[in-house]
């Protein structure tokens, strides 16, 4: 790792498409410049190399968590680094259903950008 990091505590955003089942996690204001594209997730990157958004398709299948639960969610935290052409993401996030917390929803993803121009970098993100 090059000790390349962005720290974004505070500045995150967390959107859910009940119709598309589509869970977007992403920091605000960033300026981006491409995504890559791994099936059912989508990782957006920023003009500065870093991982700024997260989209996931399938969300309520691939969490095993009902799609109402997910129209709220009450915080979420992602940790992202690209290294060595891997991008790995931690994903935390806190949905409600019926007013009461869901189990906090932890997941590790790790994906090959095999062929994509990506630079070693680390983003720690929460919502605000």
């Amino acid at each position: 790792m090059n000790g390349r990091h962005l720290k974004a505590l505070g500045k995150g955003e967390c959107i859910y498409d009940y119709i598309n089942d589509l869970l977007l996690f992403k920091i605000k204001n960033r300026d981006y410049l491409k995504s890559l594209d791994f099936d059912n997730l989508i990782v957006d990157i920023d003009k500065e190399g870093f991982i700024t958004g997260l989209r996931i398709f399938d969300a309520s299948e691939i969490f095993n968590i009902p799609k109402l639960a997910l129209k709220n969610i009450k915080s979420f935290r992602f940790q992202a680094r690209i290294e060595d052409k891997k991008v790995t993401i931690q994903l935390e996030f806190i949905p409600i259903l019926r007013n009461k917390p869901l189990v906090k929803q932890g997941q590790n993803l790790v994906r090959e950008a095999i062929g994509s121009e990506v630079t070693n970098s680390e983003v720690l993100c929460t919502i605000a």
